[in-house]
């Protein structure tokens, strides 16, 4: 049984009114309703109902200014959900994406557990449900600088997300081409994004979505703050800094040097960037991608692009054996795939001014230890728990506590870990078993030699596939 212990205080707002709690082992926040709306969003908003250019905030049910959105890594895990449910809430979207992740599945041998469709057909499937169109340009932002400027001074957005990144540690540390093609194409497509934009001589609010692993795990001393943290200079005074990194592989290396790109640019040339730093996301659909078959959500569950929760719930559904790395004693920071969607909506509603140093956000709904999560999933399923060597250089336990009362103040009420949620992850699974390849489910990647010995007894094809699973979930499938 997890025990809490609430820690932290509420945090008031008049507009909005939050409710905000923390503590070192989990973060439930409880927000109470939003009562009164930002008053420039709403008088911005009101200017543009005259001309019918208005969006709804799916967060907050208020009238906004419909926005302009071009989604960079608009075909992926978590921009594709995003890229459909801004469409959904009127805004228009433009999605760019040069396909690596589906190049990266054929490198791997390992597919999507969800049969997806190529962007063509999800876009056209989008606008026969929906009556509204997004369009898709396959270009490579890291290497395609030219095409990028005139992308941007055609299609003159108000906002760009930035999702196109190699998101897999495990992949980043898999071997010097994985690393060297992780840091080519993270920091030069970042880079390359600020660029254009100041090329382009467009007002165009970059929104990124980061990682909490740039600032590790358990090296803050107390609550991880948004990305700045107060400290005291040997002279005494007080200062406040971006909060020091702490990466733990190549992919978490990029992401903070990232963080260096956007503060130097912010303050170069005065771009406008929020930088959004995102826990481990879970779930798999949406109420966008529910609606069509050709709309689902890519679900990885390998050991290289396979998040945690989704891994352990694919695991239980198939009546496998759940793989925890170590002692499971590893906090992280957890949060749905729909809050993930929500986020970055409110996160382009609320840009920085003009001048402004960056907007970071912590992007989590809860943390959880690895293990507490791995027991509630097998009391669920009732498979048993396996604790395995550890692939990763990482600490065996650590805290964690982390502050997310910026989207807290923007009304985000988050979702929380539930049964009830997994049944919708392990309905999927079951749904589609028949795709799973068994020797793909252990870890293939490994941080050092030291952790390659250490991990050298993992058989991958130890791993077998019941046929009868015991989860209530089966029947409904």
């Amino acid at each position: 049984m997890i025990q809490i212990t609430f820690f932290a205080v509420a945090i008031l707002s008049l507009q909005p009114t939050c409710w905000c709690f923390s503590s070192r082992a989990n973060a439930f926040f409880v927000t109470r309703k939003y009562q009164q709306h930002g008053s420039s969003a709403l008088k911005a908003a009101g200017n543009e109902v005259v001309n019918g250019a208005t969006a709804i905030n799916g967060v907050t049910g208020e009238v906004v200014p419909k926005k302009k959105v071009i989604v960079l890594g608009g075909d992926g895990f978590c921009g594709w959900p995003t890229s459909l449910y801004l469409s959904d809430q009127g805004h228009d979207v433009v999605i760019v994406d040069n396909l690596s992740r589906r190049n990266i599945d054929i490198e791997l041998g390992c597919d999507s557990l969800t049969p997806i469709q190529t962007p063509e057909i999800r876009i056209q499937a989008w606008k026969e449900v929906s009556g509204k169109e997004m369009k898709f340009v396959n270009l490579d932002i890291a290497k395609e600088y030219d095409l990028l400027v005139q992308l941007f001074q055609k299609e003159r957005p108000d906002t760009v997300i930035h999702f196109a990144e190699q998101r897999a540690a495990p992949y980043s540390m898999k071997t010097s081409k994985t690393k060297r093609y992780t840091v080519d194409n993270n920091v030069s497509g970042s880079n390359n994004l600020c660029c254009a934009v100041a090329d382009a001589e467009l007002d165009i609010h970059i929104v990124h979505l980061g990682t909490m692993g740039v600032y590790g795990y358990g090296s803050s001393g107390g609550e991880i703050p948004e990305g700045y943290i107060d400290v005291t200079l040997p002279d005494g005074r007080a200062k406040n800094i971006l909060h020091p990194a702490y990466p733990g592989s190549v992919y978490h290396t990029t992401k903070c040097l990232d963080a260096l790109l956007w503060q130097f640019y912010q303050k170069n040339d005065n771009l406008r960037i929020t930088d959004l730093h995102q826990g481990i996301v879970w779930g798999t659909n949406t109420p966008q991608t529910i609606k069509d078959d050709r709309l689902i959500n890519r679900f990885d569950y390998d050991g290289d692009y396979g998040t945690v929760l989704n891994r352990f719930l694919m695991q239980g559904a198939l009546g496998v054996p759940l793989t925890v790395y170590g002692t499971g004693g590893q906090t992280r920071a957890f949060i749905h795939i729909t809050d993930t969607a929500k986020c970055l909506e409110l996160a382009v509603l609320n840009p920085p001014e003009k001048g402004e140093r960056v907007k970071i956000f912590n992007q989590v709904a809860e943390t959880r230890r690895v293990r507490d999560i791995a027991n509630m999933v097998a009391a669920q399923t009732g498979v048993d728990v396996n604790f395995i060597p550890n692939p990763r250089a990482e600490a065996a336990e650590n805290e964690l506590d982390v502050s997310n009362r910026n989207f807290c103040n923007l009304g985000l009420e988050p979702k929380t870990l539930d049964a009830t949620l997994f049944d919708e992850v392990t309905t999927i699974v079951n749904r589609f078993k028949h795709r799973c390849n068994p020797t793909k489910i252990l870890p293939a990647s490994f941080w050092n030699k030291a952790r390659a010995e250490e991990c050298k007894t993992i058989d991958p094809t130890s791993i077998q596939i019941k046929d009868t699973v015991k989860d209530k979930s089966v029947a409904a499938a």
